[in-house]
């Protein structure tokens, strides 16, 4: 099976020997997003500033593997502070996903510096169908 890893130059660069992104049959794999602004690296201020943040990075590695958040199947959320932050991080996470809803994990990380990581699978754009 072909894979084709993608590092897009719209999105934060990786801090580490990692891709954004890799296409593999029909489906997105990425890696886990932070709240960097691309174009500062300035960290967006709060969970809910930082949730958008980090799905506009997403979203935007999405794009250049051939997906996108419409076609997102499932994310893994990591909060460093899920009991205080869930409420505020779920509000501004069902602004980009609306139903049927993604499948979602949401755990308690250690992250450093940041409130929110999150890391998606997307079927390809021209591959999937949604109700």
């Amino acid at each position: 099976m072909k894979m084709k890893f993608e590092v897009s130059p719209d999105a934060p660069r990786p801090a580490g020997p990692y891709s954004h992104a890799v296409r593999v049959g029909e489906f997105v794999y990425t890696a886990g997003f932070g709240p960097q602004d691309p174009a500062t690296g300035e960290v967006a201020e709060g969970v809910a500033a930082q949730t958008r943040q980090v799905l506009e990075n997403l979203r935007v590695a999405l794009r250049a593997a051939g997906a996108d958040l419409d076609r997102v199947l499932k994310t893994t959320c990591h909060l460093r502070y899920p009991e205080r932050d869930f409420a505020e991080f779920n509000t501004a996470y069902s602004e980009y996903f609306g139903e049927p809803y993604p499948v979602r994990t949401t755990v308690g990380s250690e992250l450093p510096g940041i409130l929110v990581e999150i890391d998606a699978v997307s079927a390809l754009a021209d591959t999937c169908e949604t109700p």
